[in-house]
């Protein structure tokens, strides 16, 4: 069961940390197969090769970083994967020149605006549609759990939000963001979505940005709840369990074993709830939906898919990113206490160096200081293997 990751990267003046609208730029030095524009043009998306092993993707995506970073920093640029950048403006005014992409931001306006945010998505081999669909539902519980893993988006326009991902209440504003409910078949979700296009709710099937969907043009099943995560590791992280979430779904679904009951209503609450704490609070556990410590849920997901795990030769290497990432906190709780010992340029280089695969870069506080004064809120600042979105 193969598994591929999308990856979308903030591109950042180094200086002030501001973004900046040079995708065009920086793309021009890369391969348009493994890169690609979004939305804003001070965002890039990678798309990784399509992988057997935690091990090969943990190499694709540190190779792929670092080839973004060269071409970035030739530029006198920087790039960082992270929810939400601490010093994004309020708005962007450099939307990327393609006519689905003007659509949106005429249609949806503040919302496609202020869509100033970066996730990682990851896909997984499914067998068909069908299937896709029944698994969605079987896997959608754990999801919220997936996220507080990658919660990075605790500052928005230069503040604290008071969330651990901001990102996620930015993105839940689009129509068809948010957790997906029950559908029979492959064709009953199509005919919702179908509904949705007649009604003008959205423009294709591409906009459904359901937690977890079959993919609009791939056979696979596509995990978009998560935050882009500064760390190539927990990237590699979500996708272990996420591969062994959808693969215990399929085993039971051939026993015959795969119940639902439809009531996925304390879905957006349990999203909103990690969103809220990530790894350093409360989370809702999927089993007695009560509240339950992250650390608490979170093990009891490994627990739960050690025989998948073991099954893919990923339990030792998940088991250990895991209890790495519940000691150390999220991304989010680490650029909360780097801003707190110095500032959100700080906070920022921090960021950007994790992109990079380092630990720590500190900035002399006083340059810090000098350069912070000047955000202003508002201003906008091949021998491939196969990839994942060809």
């Amino acid at each position: 069961m193969r598994i591929g990751v999308e990856e979308e990267f903030h591109i950042l003046e180094v200086e002030s940390g501001l973004l900046v609208p040079r995708a065009e730029a920086v793309l021009r030095r890369l391969p348009r197969r493994t890169f690609t524009t979004e939305l804003h043009q001070s965002t890039v998306e990678s798309n990784s090769g399509v992988h057997a092993s935690l091990g090969g993707l943990y190499a694709d995506l540190a190779r792929t970083r670092r080839r973004l970073d060269a071409a970035a920093s030739s530029l006198g640029l920087a790039v960082m994967a992270a929810g939400t950048a601490p010093l994004a403006p309020a708005v962007s005014g450099h939307p990327t020149a393609d006519a689905r992409y003007h659509h949106m931001v005429d249609e949806y306006r503040r919302v496609a605006d202020e869509q100033l945010i970066c996730g990682a998505q990851v896909h997984v081999d499914i067998p068909d549609r069908d299937t896709a669909v029944g698994v969605m539902c079987a896997v959608s519980p754990w999801l919220p759990a997936l996220l507080a893993l990658s919660a990075s988006s605790p500052f928005w326009q230069g503040s604290d939000t008071g969330y651990a991902s901001w990102r996620t209440l930015l993105w839940q504003r689009w129509p068809t963001a948010g957790p997906v409910g029950c559908f029979k078949s492959a064709a009953e979700y199509d005919a919702a979505v179908g509904d949705l296009v007649r009604a003008g709710v959205i423009s294709d099937p591409g906009m459904i940005y359901y937690d977890v969907r079959p993919s609009a043009h791939l056979r696979t099943l596509e995990l978009r709840i998560c935050d882009a995560c500064p760390r190539v590791e927990t990237v590699v992280l979500v996708a272990g369990l996420f591969r062994a979430l959808v693969s215990e779904a399929l085993e039971l679904r051939a026993a015959g074993a795969a119940r639902c009951d439809g009531r996925h209503e304390w879905l957006r609450g349990a999203s909103w709830r990690a969103a809220r704490s990530g790894l350093e609070g409360a989370l809702v556990d999927p089993t007695t939906h009560r509240e339950a410590s992250a650390a608490d849920v979170v093990r009891a997901l490994l627990a739960r898919l050690r025989p998948a795990l073991e099954a893919h030769g990923d339990w030792e290497t998940v088991t250990d990113l895991t209890e790495a990432a519940l000691a150390e906190g999220s991304a989010a709780e680490r650029m909360r206490r780097t801003a707190r010992e110095e500032d959100l340029l700080a906070c920022t280089d921090l960021l950007i160096a994790e992109t990079r695969g380092e630990r720590r870069h500190r900035r002399p506080a006083s340059v810090a200081r000098r350069k912070v004064r000047r955000f202003v809120p508002g201003r906008a600042g091949s021998g491939a293997p196969e990839v994942l979105g060809s």
